[in-house]
């Protein structure tokens, strides 16, 4: 999908929120004068920017700053929660905040937080309860390194064929040469296009599109072993190993919470 910035809306926040949606529904382009933190608690969230998409799984959350044009899927019943922070905040002596849309490990301390500030029917919480928590989840948010978890837009036409082609079929195994046949270009100037445009090999950005389809197969409850293979790994344990080794947990665990 081309981004597209045609008549984003400004959405005013003015603390935590919660919304559930449900399976595929979209959250249209929009952006907030605050910057935000948007974790899924539940379900699996596909957000996109100018820059490219990241699929926040449980566990993970998505930094978006202040002014940052974006638009969200959720894929599985899917419980949004949102902390806010000034667009002035991360300009302070402590460790800076990512400057642009990031995916962030989200730690148990950090979880109870945002849950318990976006608890719909939690007790209430005075200003400064509210300000003292926030300023822990801002503390833990500097503590948590940013994750590879972006999926890079591509602006190349040749390039967005091959990507429309794999998203179409992850489990496609045609190399780049066999790929640049289909959209007249030599193996040699797409693999620097890659490079120069998405700032990684051909092999590591197909690696992150397969994990992220991963991502959203498990999300809507398809088996381990048919998301492998759907995804293009040659059997479940290939397949599990490289889920713990970019995730951190096997998607067993992953999903148990």
């Amino acid at each position: 999908m081309r981004y597209t910035r045609q008549d984003p809306e400004l959405r005013q926040l003015t603390g935590p929120t919660y919304h559930a949606l449900d399976h595929r529904e979209m959250v249209g382009w929009h952006y907030h004068d605050m910057q935000q933190l948007v974790y899924p608690s539940i379900g699996v969230l596909a957000s996109t920017a100018a820059t490219g998409t990241w699929v926040v799984p449980p566990q993970r959350a998505v930094w978006i700053p202040a002014g940052v044009v974006h638009s969200h899927q959720a894929h599985g019943p899917t419980q949004m929660r949102t902390l806010v922070f000034p667009a002035t905040t991360g300009r302070d002596p402590g460790p800076p905040l990512p400057a642009g849309p990031a995916v962030l490990a989200v730690s148990p301390l950090l979880r109870e937080i945002i849950v318990a500030l976006t608890a719909e029917d939690g007790p209430p919480y005075t200003a400064a309860a509210r300000e003292n928590m926030e300023r822990v989840a801002l503390d833990q948010l500097r503590r948590v390194d940013q994750l590879p978890a972006r999926l890079p837009a591509l602006a190349d036409d040749r390039l967005r064929a091959i990507a429309a082609l794999l998203r179409a079929d992850p489990a496609d195994t045609r190399t780049l040469a066999e790929l640049g046949t289909l959209v007249g270009a030599s193996e040699r100037t797409l693999t620097r296009l890659f490079r120069q445009e998405a700032g990684m090999s051909f092999p590591q950005w197909r690696t992150q599109l397969r994990l992220q389809r991963a991502l959203v197969l498990l999300a809507e409850g398809t088996p381990v072993t048919s998301t492998a293979l759907a995804c293009g790994w040659s059997n479940p344990s290939a397949f599990i190993e490289a889920f713990r080794r970019a995730f951190g947990a096997t998607p067993g665990k992953f999903y148990s919470g």
